[in-house]
């Protein structure tokens, strides 16, 4: 394992970055820099209001390749994209499900093959 200099002095776990250290900090301090302009929910980090706003605009930006059905969070649509697979992470619009993303893409480069 990578080496974690950055210690919690309130727990004890191990950060490999200083940034990282500082946003779990907060989750003992219960200080949230990030607000939202909107609603005023504080949140941890940017990243996290990022994905918050999307609950104000509606928006859906990612997408099932398999069935068309759209999410809010990238998160979601990984494990949505596991019902299709069988439990496999990384999808082909045939339907295939592969563990790591290297199998989908040699998969993909045999139906080209195929197709041409």
């Amino acid at each position: 394992m990578g080496e974690k200099p950055f210690l919690c002095n309130l727990c004890g776990k191990g950060f490999s970055q200083k940034g990282h250290l500082t946003i779990h900090t907060r989750t003992h301090t219960g200080e949230r820099p990030f607000s939202c302009k909107i609603c005023e929910k504080g949140f941890i980090e940017k990243g996290l209001l990022t994905d918050h706003m999307s609950v104000h605009t509606g928006e859906r930006p990612f997408l099932c390749k398999v069935c068309g059905k759209d999410f809010r969070l990238k998160a979601d649509l990984r494990r949505h994209t596991m019902t299709h697979t069988g439990g496999k992470r990384f999808a082909c619009i045939c339907g295939k499900g592969f563990c790591a993303k290297a199998f989908l893409n040699l998969h993909m480069r045999k139906e080209r093959k195929m197709a041409t």
